[in-house]
């Protein structure tokens, strides 16, 4: 996932300044208007978004879900992993609360923050077709010839570790299924086809 030092640089361009502060400022203005919290913070809480709508696919955050968005929250967090009062961790709380309102403009910035940080355009090729196999040694090539910062943004958005990256053995639900292929239209990831191929590395259960 991403650390605090690679927000700092998307958060230069900008681009990406410029939507996280205009999100930022609505979302403040009309939902936590006591909330303080840094612009490069607040990127943060926007790259936390698809977490959440993952762990919200089933209708409510269980504790397990709760104590991962929290860990993963104060990783991004500027310096504050260790914070007492993490302003991501916070912030997210406005975020789970109006994640239906707000989802979809949340996901427009990461969709511009992934078309800034690099030649997206280029990779872009077809919609998903879940019908479609594909082997295992086809998607671990894939992934080792895809750009650096595309890998690291599927891996915040829905993975816990880095490493779990090269898995052949997933374990996902069919509601957290459904929302990750939403999730990824909406940002655009549906047109890449390493993100084609990372989802069919998941089995899906009941």
């Amino acid at each position: 996932m991403f650390t605090e030092y690679e927000i700092d640089t998307m958060m230069e361009i900008p681009a990406i300044q410029k939507a996280t502060f205009e999100l930022k400022k609505d979302f403040i203005k009309n939902e936590a208007p006591y909330l303080e919290i840094e612009d490069n913070d607040f990127f943060s809480l926007i790259m936390m978004s698809p977490t959440v709508g993952m762990a919200m696919a089933d209708g409510k955050i269980t504790l397990f879900e709760e104590l991962a968005l929290n860990k993963k929250a104060r990783k991004l967090s500027k310096g504050g992993y260790f914070m007492k009062k993490d302003p991501v961790v916070y912030a997210m709380k406005f975020l789970i609360s109006k994640f239906d309102t707000y989802s979809d403009r949340f996901f427009n910035v990461l969709h511009v923050a992934m078309h800034e940080s690099f030649d997206m355009g280029s990779i872009e090729k077809q919609e998903f077709d879940d019908s479609v196999d594909v082997s295992y040694e086809e998607y671990k090539k894939a992934v080792l010839n895809s750009p650096y910062i595309l890998i690291r943004f599927i891996v915040s958005f829905f993975l816990e570790n880095d490493e779990e990256i090269i898995s052949s053995k997933r374990n996902i639900g069919r509601n957290e299924y459904l929302r990750m292929l939403k999730i990824g239209e909406k940002i655009g990831l549906n047109k890449v086809p390493v993100f084609q191929m990372f989802c069919k590395t998941f089995d899906q259960r009941a």
